[in-house]
């Protein structure tokens, strides 16, 4: 099992990006919680991973603190949440968003989420209760303690796509990226922070 990896960050591309270590280049699903504070590419980062094994694909995620780990490991050992839905509840909300919703029993904002219905959200509230304690125990670890940020050639449709790979109908996405300040300057990251902060509050 691949438990971090420390390297060059060499693409971002939400929510995929790679990362070269050691002459080897690793190809990267990641939350956009992970994004956020990512540095330049060309900087060093370390990003603790989780490898699921399928028969038709090997697949590498990785995250920028150990609690987001812990939170997408215990999520896909829930009845019906993926990994595609547990990067998606990563992406729209913080470690602690998610267990203040499940304390709080809000179905409403996890049905917010794209790929949640009543049902799902009832289900994560029951099973994920009595587990959200060995989550808050983790000691947070970021990859970076201060973010740079790159502008991207085409931010709002770089970030459209990424709404869409998370789930959302491309019309959605559209309108949520739309939503957001016309701001020239805001990177990609930025504009799908501001999208889906819109949508989950």
């Amino acid at each position: 099992m691949i438990g971090f990896l420390k390297g060059k960050l060499v693409l971002k591309a939400p929510p995929f990006l790679a990362l070269e270590v050691n002459g080897v280049g690793y190809e990267i699903e990641a939350p956009m919680t992970t994004f956020y504070v990512l540095p330049a590419v060309g900087e060093e980062i370390l990003l603790y991973t989780h490898l699921a094994i399928r028969e038709d694909a090997h697949i590498l995620y990785g995250f920028s603190t150990e609690r987001d780990r812990l939170l997408f490991r215990t999520l896909v050992k829930v009845n019906g949440v993926g990994a595609k839905l547990a990067l998606t509840i990563l992406s729209g909300l913080s470690v602690e968003q998610f267990q203040q919703c499940i304390q709080d029993n809000d179905v409403p904002s996890l049905v917010r989420l794209p790929g949640i219905g009543k049902k799902t959200a009832e289900r994560l509230i029951i099973e994920m209760r009595d587990r959200l304690s060995a989550i808050g125990d983790v000691k947070m670890s970021s990859v970076t303690d201060e973010a740079s940020h790159q502008i991207a050639s085409n931010p709002k449709q770089e970030a459209t796509s990424a709404l869409i790979a998370l789930g959302y109908k491309p019309q959605d996405a559209s309108r949520m990226i739309q939503s957001v300040s016309k701001d020239e300057a805001l990177t990609c990251e930025e504009i799908i922070r501001y999208a889906l902060q819109g949508v989950v509050r």
